[in-house]
């Protein structure tokens, strides 16, 4: 039986979910998200993601600015909602929209709850050092991330995977598995797990001054940093009189060095080997400010480097 469907989203790891819903079968009533804003390096007021997905579907959107709102409580109740669905949204829910619903409203939150819970649980599982992550859908309840589990569904993080790359495939998971929640409620009801609050951990905002990494950290920390924070603020350093974000790199375990932290001991064109407090890294990937990505192969045309060179700990803006 399809259910009228109110689905909640702002960014790109919403948009799959809001297809999966609608190629599902089920009505598309409404959907919210955040208003237009400024985006990009120019700046330019832009729609949020799932409002450019909903406008191709053909889906009316609501975009207010305050969530308690009599007034939109009105208007939602006349969508007459069966369901609630939240993927990043990115604001907390007021208990009159959650009571709206027949049958609740649930989240598809990108972790293993009750594992990170918060705003940035994607770079925090990476930033960790975690091996495993996955996708859990809950219900939504006043309390943060705290909401009895409906389903939940693990995947293994990949040693060198970025944030901005198991995002993509969080959000590919989480619509499927939004999808099977959403048949199975239309059915009857499902099974719902508590979650377990003393097991719970935090997933904090990443800042923009997350990206000044001292290299007097271990390699797997600094690896883990460069793989977290992209694709923002970045890991930063200064290179050869110029600050450059790493963009990617590899963590080699057995390599020992008894070089200052920070010290280039191998120029490759594989990357540049980096002592660390701990260990080293080999930087693959890197972008001069101002300048596009490129591969450390091609950044050593144009800018030589030598063994004894130093990667000095950034700061300021990012």
């Amino acid at each position: 039986m399809p259910l009228r469907v109110l689905f909640m989203g702002t960014p790109a790891f919403a948009v799959p979910s809001l297809r999966a819903v609608a190629a599902a079968g089920h009505d598309v009533v409404g959907v919210i998200t955040q208003p237009d804003r400024p985006r990009g390096r120019g700046q330019k007021v832009t729609p949020s993601p799932v409002k450019a997905a909903a406008l191709e579907l053909g889906l009316p959107v609501l975009q207010p600015t305050r969530l308690k709102d009599e007034a939109l409580d009105a208007e939602l109740r006349a969508l007459r909602p069966d369901l609630g669905v939240v993927a990043a949204y990115g604001r907390l829910l007021p208990a009159s929209l959650l009571a709206l619903p027949r049958l609740g409203m649930i989240n598809v939150h990108a972790s293993l709850l009750p594992r990170w819970r918060g705003a940035a649980p994607i770079q925090r599982a990476i930033l960790a050092g975690d091996e495993q992550t996955g996708i859990t859908i809950m219900r939504v309840i006043l309390e943060l991330d705290a909401g009895p589990m409906l389903a939940a569904l693990p995947t293994p993080i990949a040693p060198n995977e970025t944030s901005v790359e198991l995002e993509q495939r969080l959000s590919l998971l989480g619509a499927d598995l939004l999808v099977e929640t959403v048949q199975a409620l239309a059915r009857g009801p499902v099974t719902e797990t508590p979650q377990d609050a003393a097991l719970a951990t935090h997933a904090s905002k990443v800042e923009r001054g997350d990206g000044h990494v001292a290299f007097t950290l271990p390699a797997e920390t600094i690896h883990n940093a460069i793989r977290g924070l992209h694709p923002w603020p970045l890991v930063w350093t200064v290179l050869n009189g110029k600050r450059t974000a790493l963009l990617a790199s590899d963590l080699l375990r057995e390599e020992t060095s008894s070089a200052e932290p920070g010290t280039i001991v191998r120029v490759e064109p594989a990357g540049l080997t980096v002592a660390t407090g701990q260990g080293a890294i080999r930087i693959t990937r890197v972008q001069v400010e101002g300048r596009p990505p490129m591969p450390v192969r091609d950044y050593l045309n144009g800018h030589p480097t030598q063994p004894g060179d130093r990667l000095e700990r950034a700061s300021g803006r990012n």
